[in-house]
């Protein structure tokens, strides 16, 4: 209950100030809250089942905003620019994140979260490399700092460059993450520009399942528990919220869910990733974050700068530039 009253007042303010989304404020309000005054033993039980259970909850729930029409026709176009930026991405997450010095989970967070979709990513990748919660809340909030600055800066680009509604749209799904931001950035940009962004950050988020499973793979092998991985231990380390995302995806395209359905689906996702981040929020170790210093800021902007460079040139090289 006390992270459902945090989502709440997180999904109110996310209505009035559309570009904050309800996943930032929740957090932040759990943040505060616990350090004002750390809960309890009694709101132990119900913060870990909200940071967890219902985090995995919303990512089935996630499955409804997609089609497999919709993935292949945008997936066919956008493949080439996503894999390109995301390769880049996560290669640079590992290596340059390593030389910095910065832990492993947090440089893998902030890797996935600014090369597939912010907050949806690390919210699906965190149970599976069994991160902290103050290294969860230090990745969202790195992320969508610069999710703000592309919402300003993006438009800017996109005028300069003289792309068209299409083209902008592809970059701005492909090097936006948080589909708040991605709705902010395209909006200003042009009305035409909106829907295709919208639906090439939607796609971007089924790379979600096989860098889970990467990553599920590493984490069995680095605890010990690495032999080799035939199909039936790769099937084994699907996680079960994957799973349950893409059947919802399958079954969404199977009409077997109708319209008005999806839309509560997707209303709903929205509210627990809230009252899962208000959880991660409320059991955030603040000192953790300040000895993580700067540096995960300073991977966070080389990332962003390295995808919007990646892409920009990709779609250059493809054509794709309108």
């Amino acid at each position: 209950m006390a992270c459902i009253a945090i989502a709440v007042v997180a999904t109110a303010i996310g209505s009035v100030v559309p570009v904050l989304g309800s996943a930032l404020p929740a957090i932040i309000i759990g943040v505060i809250v616990s350090a004002i005054r750390r809960p309890g033993p009694r709101l132990a039980p119900g913060i870990g089942y909200s940071g967890k259970f219902l985090l995995q909850c919303a990512v089935v729930l996630l499955g409804a905003q997609l089609s497999v029409a919709a993935v292949l026709r945008v997936g066919a176009e956008s493949f080439p620019v996503m894999i390109s930026s995301l390769v880049v991405c996560l290669l640079a997450a590992w290596l340059i994140g390593r030389a910095m010095g910065i832990e492993r989970r947090i440089r893998t967070l902030i890797g996935v979260g600014t090369g597939i979709c912010g907050a949806s990513a690390i919210a699906a990748v965190s149970p599976v490399i069994k991160a902290k919660s103050a290294e969860i809340s230090y990745a969202i909030s790195t992320v969508f700092l610069f999710n703000i600055v592309a919402v300003a800066v993006f438009p800017v680009i996109g005028h300069l460059l003289h792309l068209d509604p299409h083209a902008f749209g592809l970059l701005a799904g492909t090097a936006v993450n948080d589909t708040s931001s991605v709705v902010a950035a395209a909006s200003v940009f042009s009305a035409e520009a909106l829907g295709f962004a919208v639906v090439v950050k939607l796609v971007r988020t089924l790379m979600i399942i096989p860098i889970s499973v990467g990553l599920a793979g590493m984490e069995a092998r680095r605890s010990g528990d690495g032999e080799r991985l035939g199909l039936r231990r790769v099937v084994g380390l699907v996680p079960w919220f994957l799973v349950g995302f893409l059947l919802v995806t399958l079954a969404v395209s199977a009409g077997l869910i109708p319209p008005a359905a999806t839309q509560v689906m997707t209303s709903t996702s929205v509210f627990l990733v809230a009252t899962a981040l208000a959880g991660i929020g409320l059991s955030t170790d603040l000192g953790a974050i300040r000895r993580a210093g700067l540096k995960p800021l300073g991977l966070g902007a080389i990332l962003s700068l390295l995808v919007t460079a990646t892409t920009l040139t990709t779609m250059a090289l493809t054509g794709a530039m309108g």
